[in-house]
């Protein structure tokens, strides 16, 4: 495989450099002195950030695009083959990177990389250890998969040893990490586009877990099914935490404020120590903030840094996020799109004020839609009432035969009352009608379907 030479900056194209890790990565290399340039089919903020630090991005996507300037090209996995850049590139003999070997080889230059891996809550826990960290002045480089208001994007490039990145499944990408410290926060069946079981997930995490040295840690969810089965063997020292007493970080006596943010008793080894002050809702995240207050303790942070930091720490873009209020109607935003993510979302906002909860859904990704079709119309049975969008396609092509017709038709069994509009506009007038003060509205799902209240509040 191609070596980057940290020391030997060269130019570097990306091909669809307007995603939020492919921006990410970009920004890491002009920083540290390489040449960039990339492709995407529009501008977006993200791109044009990196044009204002020096970047020279082309649009669309087109072979004339790959010049000989150009020392290594990245791509992604949502890019096939026949793509004219990748074409291009693979005739003209440029070296090709992925992605994720490429973030690989930027954890190599770190002597304390983190990596933080699981089904659901990569980027909210990326995004509270960030904030850990910044409250410490520990200096670290970031790459979230969010939007982190405290750094103003995604992306932040330290001076320190300490480099924090989400760890994605898909694909296998997470095996080409380096990390000295990892975090495992649950492992269920999910892009079964790639994926073939729920045994062939749990492998790529076992195999991610062994890739630590020795020397390292791998902190773990206690309440993933046969644990024991993940960390045995393993070299690196295991930490637990979870909801079980007998987890080495556990919890007890967790209530919730007017807002549905936690607070519970943090339990290490069985011994209560103190209380933990979320600024975030929901049990899932006090299962996060575990995770997150282990690596700190590995770490040697001060507790006092660490709780104040969580308790200030009030999410990222798009998870449980309060888009603002219009008519006494509260309107929220959430990119939940697993059946699990969905039953913690709704069951958070159990806890928050309101009198009917409206949950407007787009589903993402046709095999996803199938493959969890009842297991959606019963976390989605949680709302009050639910109106459904199109499915959102991503990568795919509807070769299978679903719509959200069939999601309706499994939620009408459940007893809830529910909705289906093909157009935005539909469901903003439907929901302009219906919609009344007090009532708690959220858009959920990994799409756009954030547009559909962001047009309700006019911004």
């Amino acid at each position: 495989m191609y070596q980057i030479n940290f020391n030997n900056p060269i130019h570097v194209h990306f091909i669809g450099i307007g995603g939020i890790s492919m921006s990410g990565l970009a920004q890491i290399l002009i920083e540290a002195g390489f040449t960039v340039s990339g492709s995407d089919s529009k501008k977006s903020p993200l791109t044009q950030h990196l044009v204002s630090m020096g970047a020279k991005i082309n649009y669309p996507q087109m072979a004339s695009n790959i010049n000989d300037s150009i020392d290594l090209v990245v791509y992604t996995a949502a890019i096939a083959q026949d793509n004219p850049e990748f074409t291009a590139a693979a005739e003209k003999q440029i070296p090709l990177m992925t992605r994720a070997d490429l973030l690989g080889q930027i954890m190599k230059n770190y002597k304390m990389p983190i990596a933080i891996s699981g089904t659901h809550g990569k980027t909210t826990t990326t995004s509270m250890v960030s904030e850990v960290l910044l409250a410490a002045d520990a200096d670290p480089t970031l790459s979230i998969g969010g939007i982190l208001k405290s750094i103003g994007g995604n992306i932040r490039v330290g001076r320190s040893d300490y480099f924090v990145t989400e760890a994605c499944e898909y694909t296998n990408s997470f095996l080409s990490f380096f990390p000295r410290i990892s975090i495992i926060l649950n492992i269920e069946e999910d892009h079964m586009d790639f994926f073939k079981d729920i045994d062939d997930i749990r492998h790529s995490f076992k195999r991610f877990a062994k890739i630590l040295p020795d020397d390292g840690f791998l902190i773990i969810n206690s309440g993933i099914d046969h644990v024991e089965q993940l960390v045995e063997g393993l070299d690196c020292k295991v930490i637990t935490f979870g909801a079980d007493p007998a987890a080495d970080y556990s919890f007890t006596d967790a209530v919730y404020d007017e807002l549905g943010r936690a607070s519970y008793t943090l339990v290490k080894k069985g011994q209560k120590c103190s209380t933990v002050k979320l600024g975030v809702v929901g049990e899932h995240n006090i299962l996060n903030s575990l995770s997150v207050i282990a690596l700190m303790d590995i770490l040697g942070f001060d507790s006092d840094i660490v709780h104040n930091a969580l308790s200030t720490f009030a999410g990222t873009d798009r998870r449980f996020e309060l888009k603002g209020e219009v008519a006494g109607i509260k309107i929220l935003d959430d990119y939940a799109h697993h059946p699990t993510e969905i039953t913690a979302t709704l069951n958070a906002a159990a806890n928050y004020p309101h009198k009917t909860l409206w949950c407007v859904f787009q589903p993402h990704t046709y095999t996803r839609t199938k493959a969890f079709l009842k297991e959606f119309s019963q976390a989605l049975s949680l709302a009050d009432k639910v109106v459904l969008t199109d499915i959102y396609a991503a990568r795919e092509k509807n070769t299978i035969g679903i719509s959200s017709i069939d999601l309706l038709h499994e939620l009408e069994k459940t007893g809830t009352e529910c909705y289906y509009f093909q157009s935005f506009d539909e469901i903003e007038n439907f929901l302009l009608k219906n919609c009344i003060n007090g009532d708690l509205l959220i858009t959920m799902g990994a799409g756009d379907v954030v547009k559909i209240g962001e047009s309700l509040l006019g911004i």
